[in-house]
């Protein structure tokens, strides 16, 4: 029996100005190469570059008239991530606050750098930064929206993975810290996130 070819995230269906096709690409170049690798339907993918599709995909599943803006954001937010090792920061909540505040500056420097040169205005740049920063987090729309996209992106790439090293009470931590960032919808979403099934039913045990 034929093996099905594994199938890709699937690209962005509206907003196709070039600009914005420029941006992505540039943003998708950068997130390539992520020497963190993981495995999506039988392929191997660089993790940031992954995570920043599954999350516009995201984007759009939650609003379909999501801003360029969101839809950036949701695309860099993880760009460059590994370019600071969490064990630079001291271990413990305190350090991997400071840990996390450092790549947000990280993620809205390099937005910076790519997005002009792909014709991005200055004034997007900056909104694109400041949901990358996670800014209004609790009163954004757009912030949340982020948010919840990642959110969903984190349980389809490493849940599984952390449900692999974690015991049951600390999995049911996690993901009950995860949920609480989520909005109603964007939680009425999991059911739809494409993992295993056995990584499902210690989701949905989690859940519970």
């Amino acid at each position: 029996m034929t093996k099905p070819a594994p199938t890709k995230p699937s690209p962005v269906k509206v907003n196709v100005r070039s600009e914005l096709t420029a941006a992505f690409a540039a943003i998708d170049a950068a997130n390539a190469a992520d020497p963190n690798v993981i495995e999506w339907r039988d392929e191997r993918w660089p993790r940031a570059q992954l995570q920043g599709l599954l999350a516009t995909e995201w984007v759009e599943v939650l609003d379909p008239r999501a801003s360029d803006e969101v839809l950036l954001a949701a695309r860099a937010h993880h760009v460059h991530r590994w370019a600071i090792a969490r064990a630079t920061y001291p271990d413990g909540r305190v350090g991997y606050l400071r840990w996390r505040r450092a790549l947000k500056e990280v993620h809205a420097e390099v937005v910076a750098e790519l997005l002009p040169a792909a014709g991005i205005s200055i004034e997007t740049v900056a909104r694109v930064q400041a949901l990358v920063r996670k800014e209004g987090l609790g009163h954004d729309p757009e912030t949340q929206l982020v948010e919840d996209a990642i959110c969903l992106t984190f349980l389809e790439t490493q849940f599984e993975e952390l449900a692999a090293r974690l015991d049951h009470d600390r999995l049911v931590t996690a993901v009950k810290k995860t949920v609480e960032k989520m909005s109603d919808q964007a939680v009425a979403l999991v059911a739809r996130t494409r993992i295993s099934p056995n990584a499902r039913a210690a989701l949905d045990d989690a859940l519970r």
